[in-house]
């Protein structure tokens, strides 16, 4: 492919675009500065498996070294939620939740959940999780629980938006939902979400 454009680096991975079939792409590379092995054949093995479950951006294909996907346009999560109305924040932060649950219910550990600052994007209304280099399978997956941390980090922001959740109820949806990581908990932690907004 020609006309790469830098986007962004990484530990791991340099990030570029470009055009392929006339879709704007990303094309991922191996950090030359990076010791680990086999990162990008092993996000390219994630995004295939969980695009079946309608997460992450697309794939496209991958060689040794270099991965390719359908680019991910978007604000980052802050940004959208600074922006936008309870509504739409609301909607985002539900499609969110339920991805991290389908996560979880893989047994897979996305690890940034409690800070997806620049792992979320957000393109009308619609939330796609990027970056999956560090995600793995585990028996105690974390990406629910992690995402309620990450909703407390940010309650003085989401209270601007009228959007206001119980600290304390919250944490502890999330411990019981730790214990057991049921449709019912899950859906509790919602409720609280969703029922609790002035």
């Amino acid at each position: 492919m020609k006309n790469l454009r830098y986007l962004a680096k990484g530990k791991r991975g340099v990030v570029y675009t470009t055009t392929y079939r006339n879709k704007k792409v990303a094309i991922k590379k191996k950090n030359p500065d990076s010791e680990a092995i086999g990162r990008i054949q092993h996000e390219a093995n994630m995004l295939k498996l969980l695009n079946k479950a309608n997460i992450g951006p697309k794939f496209i294909s991958h060689k040794e070294n270099e991965l390719i996907y359908v680019f991910v346009e978007g604000e980052f999560i802050i940004d959208f939620i600074e922006k936008n109305s309870k509504t739409n924040i609301l909607k985002v932060l539900n499609d969110i939740f339920k991805q991290m649950f389908t996560l979880d219910k893989l047994g897979l550990n996305k690890e940034e959940m409690h800070h997806p600052l620049k792992h979320i994007l957000v393109h009308k209304n619609k939330p796609v999780m990027i970056d999956f280099e560090r995600t793995h399978y585990t028996i105690k997956p974390k990406n629910v629980t992690q995402f309620c941390q990450f909703m407390m980090s940010t309650k003085k922001l989401l209270d601007s938006k009228n959007i206001k959740i119980n600290k304390k109820e919250i944490m502890s949806l999330a411990q019981t939902y730790k214990n057991k990581r049921t449709l019912e908990n899950f859906n509790n932690i919602l409720r609280l979400l969703n029922n609790k907004s002035i």
